[in-house]
């Protein structure tokens, strides 16, 4: 999204480039793997590597304690690691949008945010928007304003827009065009995905904001 670039594209830490970053994320297949999973003197003795880090990641309301690699992704851990499939990987550069997430109610793209860059924030994914087993509001919309052809981009197309409506509860068709321009829908489904966007707008207002 234009308005929130910096937010979705976050710099990497010191002495790491955007190049190489990307590149020791590709180079070679990775393990996941979540503490549940392993004995606790196993997961020491991988920590005193080096190699390896524990974090807490809040991810939607819950505190989620992982062992990761520092260089892997945030879309990696979500989806490999807490099984959180609904963010999707697509072009692992932070250009189409379809891993985006909420960290502190502002969309980022998740392959561009290193997991241990998310630890203390409040990470909120597509599936933390259901109301029980009901949709939220954002997703309701999608399903009544049909705002999907394939369906990959639409669960970042979703975040994109509960971003926006967190932040301006009633946009102009400018500003939802503005806030949904850092994700792309290879099927051009966007007049729905607009349309649905107001209509989540208007469904947020009869629930009284949430």
């Amino acid at each position: 999204m234009a308005d929130d670039s910096e937010d979705k594209r976050p710099g990497t830490h010191a002495g790491i480039s955007r190049r190489g970053f990307l590149s020791s994320v590709s180079a070679g297949a990775v393990v996941a793997i979540s503490l549940k999973d392993i004995p606790l003197a196993e997961a020491q003795e991988m920590e005193a590597t080096g190699k390896t880090v524990t974090i807490n990641l809040l991810v939607n309301g819950s505190t989620r304690r992982v062992l990761v690699e520092p260089r892997w992704p945030l879309v990696y851990v979500l989806r490999e690691v807490l099984g959180l499939t609904g963010t999707k990987i697509g072009c692992e550069r932070g250009e189409c949008g379809a891993c985006t997430v909420l960290i502190n109610g502002k969309p980022r793209y998740s392959c561009m945010t290193l997991a241990v860059e998310a630890e203390g924030q409040e990470i909120t994914t597509v599936e933390g928007l259901l109301e029980g087993e009901k949709l939220g509001p954002v997703q309701q919309a999608f399903v009544d304003e049909d705002a999907f052809q394939c369906g990959f981009c639409t669960p970042g197309q979703i975040m994109a827009v509960e971003g926006l409506l967190r932040a301006n509860p009633n946009p102009t068709l400018d500003q939802i065009r503005t806030g949904v321009s850092g994700n792309l829908c290879r099927c051009g489904a966007y007049k729905p995905i607009f349309s649905a966007a107001a209509k989540a707008s208007e469904l947020r207002r009869q629930k009284g904001g949430a």
